[in-house]
């Protein structure tokens, strides 16, 4: 058993140059690769949903020169890696605020999700420059605008404004880097997802650490609030 929807914290870039006496961008450029061999690999397992935590709202605070790096390597990566990513049949898009993103970088995404918006495969979902909290705050935003019933609302009725609408809940989230928070990723959306946390810098994360999440995952019960008898007995 593997999870439909894998969610991915992807932390450690900076200190992992760091140790090696190297520039922080290098730690970004190798965990970009990092990134796309996870794709590869949670594609051969048969995740159906893939969501990678790139850049969040926070994440803008960092030294401009790294910011402006970050940006530059998103969208060269986008360029580059746009075809192979067509080609394998994935589904490609993006959550997060986009104004506040230089248009360059904007128009790359809106050319990857075009080119691959009709593709049946996994689906690969990067949430740049995104905030859980921002995420909840715009969905309020927008049913109130379109509701005069707030007192009748139900949790499906908001959940359909979030940007991640069209995805079901994670079911594992793996954070890299040693730390044990969400750092506001998917606030709504991680209410029941299993979570996995390693010391491993995310630029050395590969199929070993990858399988020994998916294995923690699978000695999981998810009760989602029911008793494990009630859960036995429905799987009977």
């Amino acid at each position: 058993m593997v999870p439909k929807h894998l969610a991915v914290i992807m932390d450690g870039n900076g200190r992992w140059a760091k140790h090696k006496g190297l520039p922080r961008v290098i730690g970004h450029r190798r965990g970009l690769n990092a990134a796309q061999q996870l794709v590869t690999s949670a594609k051969h397992l048969g995740i159906e949903f893939l969501t990678l935590f790139a850049f969040s709202m926070e994440n803008a605070k960092r030294p401009e020169n790294e910011v402006d790096s970050l940006f530059g390597l998103a969208g060269e990566a986008l360029v580059t890696q746009a075809k192979t990513l067509n080609e394998q049949d994935l589904k490609v898009q993006f959550i997060g605020e986009r104004a506040s993103i230089p248009r360059k970088l904007r128009n790359a995404f809106l050319d990857i999700e075009k080119l691959t918006k009709n593709n049946s495969g996994m689906v690969v979902t990067i949430a740049f420059n995104y905030s859980g909290r921002w995420d909840i705050l715009q969905a309020i935003k927008k049913i109130a605008l379109s509701s005069d019933k707030v007192d009748q609302l139900r949790e499906e009725d908001l959940s359909v404004f979030f940007q991640t609408a069209e995805l079901p809940d994670p079911d594992l989230l793996i954070r890299t880097g040693g730390e044990k928070r969400i750092s506001n990723f998917m606030l709504w959306d991680l209410a029941y997802t299993e979570l996995f946390f390693t010391d491993c810098l995310w630029p050395d994360f590969d199929n070993r650490e990858l399988e020994l999440a998916i294995d923690s995952f699978r000695l999981r019960e998810r009760r989602f609030g029911r008793t494990t008898e009630q859960v036995r007995a429905e799987g009977a």
